[in-house]
């Protein structure tokens, strides 16, 4: 019952991550691209008024989920700590970098090409360099020899299945924060950063079904097993496409923007909690389980108690913090 409850919650944080760092990081793209295009005045005031009071939130959901990780299951540390030394330093490099974007904004950074460059090719490599943990938990890139764990980086590069999830996770940022910054748009009133971000939406929706397509293609041969589950439940991902048609078809017809980004989430919210259902009980195949690693009783309780706690603090910050800015007419107009 814990394991399962632990798992339920630390999902719950990364998926808040995937949602809200996607529009994160692909504003940063977007941002670049106004700048090398001349069209900076189309939707740099959009993406700016954004990301002034998010920026700072946006990775506690990913460090609730690294803690909380390692707390339940502690053997992951041991599995995950050494497997992702070198992704997870790359991705840290590139945090740090974006980071001081950031520090730097007031002072210049974002009409510097060379920060906005940064800026936005780091919002692309962090998600494909995180994107390799879910990679490496279908197994098959490491191994175990008297409790050494080493990486087959040789064997991640060649793959297919890591590619194709690699370039899954760019084009979903850049498709999710497009569907966000669509809405953001028409709440702000502003035709032509409307225009642009509607167009960029249904540019990158087309690849993110055929990627997801792809990588349903090879994990069929990488993890027979864990295809074989996602098929018996099916239905989720028929949901998921369900959502990302009635999306398209909204931003499509530019109608009813708001229920467009929500039908786009229900769609990552299908396919991302399909995906993690279907992988269980594996956190790590095969070598972590849910069951077989999970934490002592006493400190899973402790543990949950303290991310429900999170929860009850982090969800109530992040409405007032919408409220008063992202959902707020007034000042998505700059007034």
């Amino acid at each position: 019952m814990i394991e399962t409850i632990g798992i339920s919650i630390l999902w719950v944080f990364l998926y808040g991550y995937l949602i809200i760092g996607s529009i994160d990081f692909g504003a940063g793209f977007y941002s670049y691209y106004a700048k090398v295009t001349n069209k900076k005045h189309t939707i740099r005031q959009v993406i700016d008024r954004y990301l002034s009071p998010v920026w700072e939130v946006t990775n506690v959901f990913l460090v609730f989920f690294m803690i909380g990780l390692v707390g339940f299951f502690p053997a992951s540390a041991f599995y995950f700590g050494t497997a992702l030394l070198v992704p997870g330093s790359i991705a840290l490099v590139l945090l740090a970098i974006r980071g001081s974007f950031y520090a730097f904004a007031n002072y210049g950074a974002r009409e510097s090409n060379v920060y906005l460059f940064l800026y936005g090719i780091t919002g692309l490599l962090i998600p494909a360099a995180l994107s390799t943990v879910l990679t490496i938990s279908e197994g098959g890139f490491i191994t175990v020899d008297d409790s050494n764990v080493q990486l087959l980086l040789g064997e991640l590069f060649v793959s297919p299945y890591s590619w194709i999830v690699v370039m899954l996770a760019i084009v979903s940022v850049l498709f999710i924060s497009a569907s966000f910054l669509t809405y953001y748009a028409n709440v702000a009133k502003d035709k032509d950063a409307f225009e642009l971000m509607r167009k960029f939406s249904l540019i990158w929706g087309g690849p993110t079904i055929f990627l997801s397509f792809l990588v349903f293609l090879t994990l069929s041969t990488h993890n027979p097993e864990h295809f074989q589950a996602m098929v018996e439940e099916g239905w989720l991902f028929v949901l998921s496409l369900l959502a990302f048609l009635a999306a398209i078809l909204c931003i499509y017809k530019r109608k009813f923007m708001g229920i467009a980004f929500l039908l786009v989430c229900f769609q990552y919210g299908f396919a991302f909690f399909g995906y993690g259902y279907t992988h269980l009980p594996y956190i790590l195949y095969p070598h972590i389980t849910i069951y077989e690693n999970v934490t002592s009783p006493e400190m899973g309780i402790s543990l949950i108690l303290a991310f429900l706690a999170g929860l009850l603090l982090l969800v109530p910050s992040l409405f007032l913090l919408m409220r008063l800015f992202i959902f707020n007419a007034e000042y998505a107009r700059g007034r």
